[in-house]
């Protein structure tokens, strides 16, 4: 069974609820896509991480991974290492909902390693409408970072695609709801 085919297996059996919820963007859906409970598995994350290396490893620039906490979170750790074991330096960042309430006041965690310019992938488990995505975008940017794309776990395909590639960005996923429901 090939990584992509356990990965997916993996995001089924964790992640995926038939189950009325709120999303993040208001709105009403009769399923979810728990996005945590694939990256924080121990071979969900160890394939997260390869895959979404494997999803980034040729676009040029790319020198850092990050995203809004909580979901970006393990995804960046994830991709770093996987690209550390490739033999390339790849730092993860992770972006705060609010900026730190005490010390430096930062919004950013990792910006040691983030030199003004360098470029990024914003990364995330579940794309909906790319709200997310693109308050992510715009953090890491006022930051002084150069966003290249994103790159997602699941998109729900509700818009979020053609919502980041309208703002000039690229969004690459590991798969579409399609692809793991049908």
């Amino acid at each position: 069974m090939s990584d992509r085919d356990k990965l997916k297996q993996i995001i089924l059996e964790l992640s995926y609820e038939k189950r009325l919820v709120t999303l993040a963007s208001g709105r009403q859906s009769d399923f979810y896509f728990d996005g945590k409970q694939t990256t924080l598995h121990a071979e969900g994350g160890f394939l997260v991480g390869k895959l979404f290396y494997e999803a980034i490893r040729d676009v040029a620039g790319v020198e850092a991974v990050g995203g809004i906490t909580l979901g970006a979170d393990p995804i960046a750790t994830a991709t770093s290492i996987a690209a550390h074991l490739d033999g390339r330096k790849m730092h993860a960042f992770i972006i705060r909902k609010e900026p730190k309430g005490h010390g430096t006041g930062q919004w950013l965690e990792g910006r040691k390693n983030l030199p003004p310019g360098t470029g990024v992938v914003i990364v995330e488990d579940v794309v909906t409408t790319g709200g997310s995505s693109m308050k992510a975008v715009r953090r890491a940017e006022e930051e002084g970072l150069k966003v290249l794309g994103i790159v997602t776990l699941v998109d729900r395909e509700e818009g979020g695609r053609e919502n980041i590639e309208a703002e000039g960005y690229w969004l690459k996923a590991l798969f579409t709801k399609s692809d793991i429901v049908g």
